[in-house]
This record gives structure tokens, sequence and C-alpha cells, in this order.
């Protein structure tokens, strides 16, 4: 959604929100929905009025205005570049991938072009940095020079396409296509504008009928992502195959320092030594899928150290984060003031399905931000991600906490919501942590002739039917036939599964009438001996 056509109604949200003045700072995992988008009766043109007020608070017109005609560059030409790069924010860019200089100001600059561009403009590479104005002077005089270079028309928007590309470091050809097409023009085509957090205007792009004189994308079928059908299967040749018996135990969140068609770029990139499994691009219009889920992205260069994640995981410290993790990368910065709503919605679906299909936990401790767990040199994806909003729109999305929504009981009670589900456990039974289990742990014990089963407790807050799935880890001493004993108003049915098989993943034990209340699965050590029984979680749906 382009703001400035459509919003101008909508100017109050904004003004009444920048009149509620600074939020007071607090930790990334505390930030209250309040503090990123207004009320849920404000439509969607009023957030997006909020979230680019946040983003351009000072008006900027008469800078880009200035910029341009020193350099005799399209002034439109130079808007929509700093809006595919960052949505005309003044952003301080960190490094997110080894060996890309981070990006900085109105137009993203990066490594050498800073050099240049200060050079070109007469001012200090600090100022191209740190300064609006100088920061579009850099990226103007560049531009000019290029376009003395080609020797193009200047007075021909559309030839200005090869020389626009020049400022990033896009280097495939094909990827340079999708961005001159679906990112600078079509912000040329489609128009746009953002307002100041008092209701003025920021910045104007009035919409202009052009074609970039640049090589189309390949006409090629798009295919889906492999494990996300909503994806863009754009495949990386940097992974490897993961650590056996790991699993995928955590989702990390990134912001790429950088626009969605270079973050891509990037990762795509033999060179370049990174990846993520997935990008997600600024409006949640459009996600990358990079990188099978089963297999290890390179996307934190640290070892796990669980001291920093409230002591989660912790026989997981000393591992690379990158062997039992999924990382989504986010077009944009750790510095951003605020993240447009349509990206969050997108990518929360989309940790939905992953932490839906790989069994993670929809918490916190499991839905981790990359500066969290390398803090020494990483911040993102930064202070204002709106980590509450977030976490509960994925628990939306996966049916958590609906009346008839999914419940899963974990065998640590830590992780249950106590008035939907909890497990007893008696104090024969020990606790384990081999790679794959749900949550944090599970518990297990031998197979003996006795009764002292492991159970399950979960509240229907109404009669109805049910599909019972369990979770285990497998293993060759693992029971062929574990016994659970599925108490329903038809009585007691007891379903034998071969947890030597299957672990890691949730199996159907089959689907029941319960009654409103407490009800209850129980795992039997009552079996063949010389094995043992695992009980590590239930998924009531």
């Amino acid at each position: 959604m382009h703001v400035f056509r459509k919003t101008f109604a909508a100017t109050a949200a904004a003004m009444a929100l920048a009149a509620c003045g600074p939020q007071p700072e607090a930790s990334p995992e505390e930030t209250a929905p309040e503090s990123q988008v207004p009320a849920g009766a404000v439509d969607d043109a009023a957030r997006a009025v909020a979230d680019a007020a946040r983003r351009t608070p000072n008006e900027l017109d008469a800078q880009f205005a200035k910029a341009a005609g020193e350099f005799n560059v399209p002034v439109n030409l130079l808007k929509a570049i700093s809006y595919a790069e960052t949505r005309w924010e003044h952003v301080l860019g960190e490094e997110e991938f080894e060996g890309r200089p981070a990006a900085f100001g109105l137009l993203a600059l990066r490594g050498q072009l800073i050099t240049d561009g200060a050079a070109l403009a007469g001012v200090s590479e600090d100022a191209v940095r740190g300064e609006p104005l100088a920061n579009l002077r850099a990226g103007a005089a560049l531009l000019s020079k290029y376009a003395d270079e080609a020797g193009i028309d200047r007075a021909d928007l559309g030839a200005w396409a090869p020389v626009a590309v020049r400022l990033t470091d896009i280097s495939d050809p094909d990827i340079q296509a999708h961005y001159i097409h679906n990112d600078v023009y079509a912000v040329l085509r489609e128009g746009a504008g953002a307002f100041t957090p008092a209701g003025k205007v920021a910045v104007s792009l009035d919409a202009t009928q052009v074609e970039p004189k640049f090589a189309l994308p390949k006409m090629q079928a798009l295919a889906a992502g492999p494990d996300y059908a909503a994806s863009i299967w754009r495949p990386s040749p940097n992974y490897n195959a993961r650590p056996a018996g790991i699993g995928q135990q955590m989702v990390i969140i990134h912001t790429c320092e950088g626009g969605y068609s270079g973050c891509w770029s990037w990762l795509t990139n033999s060179s370049a030594g990174v990846s993520a499994h997935y990008v997600v691009n600024e409006t949640g219009t459009e996600v990358s899928q990079l990188v099978r889920e089963t297999s290890r992205a390179w996307h934190v260069g640290a070892a796990y150290r669980s001291s920093l994640n409230g002591g989660v995981k912790s026989n997981l410290d000393g591992r690379s984060t990158n062997d039992f993790s999924i990382g989504i990368e986010h077009g944009g910065y750790a510095s951003s003031a605020s993240f447009n709503t349509g990206m969050i919605n997108t990518s929360a679906r989309l940790t939905c399905d992953i932490t839906r299909d790989r069994g993670i936990p929809r918490d916190s401790y499991h839905i981790v931000a990359h500066a969290r767990l390398q803090p020494e040199n990483r911040t993102d994806p930064g202070r204002n991600w709106p980590w509450t909003t977030y976490i509960n729109q994925i628990r939306s999305y996966c049916g958590d906490g609906g009346t008839t929504s999914a419940i899963v009981v974990d065998s640590n009670n830590a992780n249950n919501n106590a008035s939907k589900g909890y497990i007893a456990v008696p104090s024969t039974w020990q606790r384990g942590t081999s790679a794959g289990y749900y949550g944090n742990d599970y518990y297990f014990a031998s197979t003996q002739p006795i009764s002292e089963p492991a159970v399950f407790h979960f509240h229907m807050p109404s009669a109805g039917s049910r599909t019972i799935q369990a979770w285990w880890v497998q293993g060759t001493n693992r029971s062929p036939a574990a016994p659970f004993v599925i108490t329903h108003t038809g009585g007691n049915s007891t379903v034998t599964v071969n947890q030597q098989a299957n672990g890691s993943k949730w199996v159907t034990l089959g689907t029941y009438n319960f009654a409103a209340g407490w009800n209850k699965v129980q795992l039997s050590r009552w079996a063949s001996e010389g094995y043992v029984v695992m009980a590590d979680a239930i998924r009531i749906q």
C-alpha cells in the first residue's frame, strides 16, 4: 500500500500517536504492541501513516530537490531509490553478513560508494553516513557521474535504469532486473508518500508512467518453496547438512541491513558464504525460501550460549546456532523506527508454519532475536521490532488460545499454560535431552509390568471431538510398542506406537470424543521389557 495517495484522511492517527511522545525503552521481548501500531480500531491506512511517520520525522522533499538539482539528477529517481532501499528513513546500518559493508543514510550507501560519493560531493565520509542531505548529495553525485559515463539522455527517466542499479551491490543481471522493474520503477509508476508525526508531508512521489530501459527478468515459472507454499524458491548454494539427530529447535529473527532484492541477491551468491532459510520483503507481499528447513543455513556466526537465552537448551551450549535453528531475514534495518504491519503479519504466518511443522514452542525463548544470541556484534532485528505483537500474531495464526484451537502439553510444565494442560510424572521417570525433543527436554522410563504412567492432562472448555498426536525422540532402545492410553467419553483406548521410528514429529494416535473439563492421555510403562518409553509432548486439535 502506497500511503501518500490513499491516506491524507488518516493523518490524524499519526499526529495522535506522535502526541504520546517517545515511548520508554523496554527489553526487546517486552515491547508493548501499542508502541508499534495504532489500536485495532484504526484502519490499515492509519497504521501505514503512523509507521511512515516514525521513519520520516522530518520534511525531506526540499533536501531531495536540492541534491537532485545540484547534480542534474531526476528528483523522482532519487526518491524512488531511497524508497526502495530504506522507505525514506535515514538508516544507521550495521554489518549483518560477513564481507558486506554496512549501509547508511536515506540511500543506504555502502563501502566504496560512501568514499567515492563523499569525494564527488565535497563532504566527509562521516557526513555521508550521518547527515541526510550529505547522503543524498553523495548519491546524486554518483548517479551524475555514472550518467556521464553511460552517455544517457538525462531527460529520459527510463534511461536512468542502468545507472540506478550501480548504487547497489547486486551483481547478478537477473536480480538487477528484479530490483529495477519490481522495486525502483514500480514505485515510480505507483507513487508513494509519507507524513511526519506532526502531519506534514515528509516526502511526496507522484506516480509517473515510465518503463525502465533495462532487460526484463527472465521469463520462468517461479516455483513455490519446498517447505512453505506461499514462498518463492530461490535456492542458495550456501548451506550444508545438519548434524545427525539434532533437528530444528529455534527460529532466529534477522534484519537484512538492506533492501529485499539486495538481501536475497547476497544470500544466493556463492562467494558471499552466508545464507538464511527465508527472506521476507518490506511490505510482506513476497517471501523467498533459499534453503530447505532440514538443511543447515549459515545465518548466525556464534556458538550457542544458553545464558543469553534464559538458560533454555543448555545441552546445546557451545554448538553452532546454525546446527539447530531456522533463520528468517527481513528487508530493513535494526535501526528502523518501525516495521510494516504487512511484513510482521507475513513473517508471523511463516513462523507459525515453521513451528507447527517442526514442533518448536511458540515463545520468546524459541523464536529469538539474532542480537540475543550474538550480542557482541549484532543488534538485529532492533529494539523497535514488535515482539509482543509478533509472538501473539504467530500464536493466533497457529490457533493457540481459541476455544477450539490446538493445545500442546509439553513434558516441561514451564512451557504449558496450566489452565489448559499439564503433565504429571512419577518420580521413577528420568529427564532426558537427546536431540530431537519438543520444548526443552522429555521424560523416559524403562518398560516393566507396572502401572506408573506419565499422564498428560488437558482441559476442554466444551465437549467435542479432537485428534490426539504425540511427539517422541526415536532411538534403538525405545519401545517398539509404547502404549498410550486415551481416556474419552467411550472409555479407554490403548494405542501402541513404535518409538524406534517416526521421531521428532507429530504422530496421530486417533480422533475421539471428549467431555468438557479435564481429560487425560497416559503413557504407560507396561510393555515388553528391555526398552524405554518416551514421554515428550502431546497435541490436541
